[in-house]
């Protein structure tokens, strides 16, 4: 409660600080607010950053989070929060002029995205050569644009991935830790079959049964007694008002509403929003000196800070924490950096395809953005699929159906850090994503001839293509653990220096990763804690 009490009262005010502790004390913990040294830094508020802090709150310990977003905890002039997909403005994008929805065309009509003016919103797409990435920016990072499909790997293939990992205790503590956490909760499968909100997973469920696969019902964080409530009118509409991409107002537990509040309602945890740390260095001491950008919504810089910390924790995810490190290692500021960092990287296999059905068989006008039901086909030793089963947000009948094919792809890319341009660059071909590509054709090809229907060309841009394969959700790797890591987060040649997000896992994980990376922070933070932190 006070953690929830904590960001109301910063949005109301309008503040960039968000604490529950006593003013005093939030000043001595906060560079530039009074004090420039705070025991533990988290650089991000993302789901490994958020875990990672509530931990270091419980035991005590000063810290401060350092989130380049906003709070996305205060109407707008349309009294909402968040704006819808159907009509963006320019709370959607981050520092676009124009919107970048992953569906892009309809027909190939460029219908679903606007002109915008340049802001600080909540979804990014960060562009490589053959790449590009979406990102959740704000407090909560991916936890506020994701569909919350909160779905634990096969124990087989988490093993397989991450073989250094005691599976036992991920599977008997750290994921059912995760998952309370989280709030991870199931949809009454009683209401899923007979409301109109998931015809269209329901078509898709009977049609890729006629292909002999199964589908399996997947948890979320969404509340869905909210839903059941949205659909009786009892509550305002958010999943079944079409949002999901630009945040939702109403019913998901995104991280600003469980772990973060939970880390803020310990009073040892304080939030500075709209603050970018730019690089990394280290003091003779061993202490770790962050230069940090103070900007305001509109992108305009206010003040540039130093802060220091003792134990720095690195939460910015797989391109934030990545290109952070490389920076320090390749410009000198932290020597002694490994090779590893930057490699191992990948997109969890994303492709995304859609069908078209028949006449006959509807998906509705009405469709929740939640995503509930998924095509497993993960056994399938040829080509691995496990398929989330989609909406479109179109408001009207399409006999669409849509997926986000997560595969098995071995390929890997990797960053770079680019001098001139300030970043680090992604080396990733199209080519590599053949074998996802082929995993995912293979299935949905299937799935027409069972049902004598065709793939949608349309819906991808204006190019004549049916699988999606230039764009991820889900990135993974640049700090692989046990590589440019030990086996719990601890970078590789400088002491008190972790990472604790999907830059850790080498790539691809096979479902929906949020889960995984939040029980492998439970996992780093109670070792780290214990044995770096509260020894020390």
């Amino acid at each position: 409660m006070l953690g929830l009490a904590a960001l109301g009262a910063a949005a109301i005010a309008g503040r960039t600080t968000i604490t529950a502790a006593p003013r005093a004390a939030a000043a001595t913990a906060s560079g530039g607010l009074g004090g420039t040294f705070v025991p533990a830094v988290v650089v991000g508020t993302g789901y490994g950053a958020a875990v990672t802090a509530l931990r270091l709150g419980e035991a005590g310990v000063p810290t401060l989070m350092l989130e380049m977003g906003r709070l996305w905890n205060r109407p707008g002039p349309d009294g909402s929060i968040f704006c819808g997909m159907l009509k963006p403005d320019k709370r959607s994008s981050w520092f676009k002029t124009r919107t970048e929805a992953p569906l892009g065309s309809f027909l190939w009509l460029d219908l679903v995205n606007r002109d915008i003016d340049p802001y600080a919103g909540v979804l990014d797409r960060v562009d490589f050569d053959q790449m590009s990435v979406y990102v959740g920016r704000g407090v909560g990072g991916g936890s506020l644009v994701n569909g919350g499909m909160a779905v634990t790997p096969r124990r087989s293939y988490f093993e397989e991935v991450l073989p250094q990992v005691d599976a036992d205790e991920m599977y008997t503590t750290y994921f059912p830790r995760a998952n309370a956490t989280l709030r991870v909760n199931s949809i009454d499968q009683g209401w899923f079959e007979r409301t109109d909100w998931y015809r269209f997973a329901r078509v898709s469920r009977e049609q890729a049964g006629n292909a002999g696969l199964r589908t399996t019902f997947v948890p979320n964080v969404y509340d869905w007694d909210h839903m059941r409530r949205e659909a009786d009118g009892s509550a305002p509409k958010s999943a079944l008002a079409g949002e999901v991409i630009y945040g939702n107002n109403h019913g998901k537990v995104s991280l600003d509403k469980s772990c973060l509040a939970a880390a803020l309602g310990t009073g040892k945890v304080t939030i500075e929003t709209l603050h970018q740390v730019r690089t990394i260095r280290q003091g003779n001491d061993g202490t770790y000196l962050l230069t940090v950008e103070q900007k305001d919504a509109d992108g305009e810089l206010l003040a540039t800070k130093e802060i220091a910390c003792r134990h720095l924790f690195l939460g910015a995810g797989s391109l934030g924490s990545t290109e952070l490190l490389l920076r320090a290692r390749e410009t000198g500021t932290l020597p002694g950096l490994s090779p590893e960092i930057g490699r191992g990287w990948g997109p969890n296999g994303n492709i995304m395809t859609a069908r078209a059905n028949h006449v006959w068989n509807p998906t509705g006008a009405h469709q929740s953005s939640i995503p509930a039901l998924g095509i497993d086909d993960w056994d399938n030793p040829a080509g691995p699929v496990f398929a989330e089963i989609a909406l479109l947000p179109a408001g009207i009948e399409t006999w669409v159906s849509l997926y986000l094919a997560i595969t098995k792809n071995p390929e890997r890319g990797t960053f770079v850090y680019d001098a001139a341009k300030d970043r680090a660059d992604l080396r990733w071909t199209r080519d590599q994503n053949t074998p996802a590509v082929a995993a995912a054709k293979s299935l949905f090809d299937r799935v027409n001839a069972a049902n004598a229907t065709v793939y949608r060309y349309d819906l991808f841009g204006k190019q004549i293509k049916a699988f999606a394969d230039d764009f991820c959700y889900h990135p993974l790797g640049g700090c692989v653990l046990g590589k440019a890591t030990d086996a719990y987060g601890r970078v590789a040649g400088h002491r008190n220096l972790y990472v604790t997000d999907g830059s850790l896992i080498p790539g691809s994980i096979g479902v929906n990763p949020f889960v995984t990376i939040t029980a492998l922070a439970e996992r780093n933070a109670e070792r780290v804690i214990k044995e770096d932190v509260t020894a020390s």
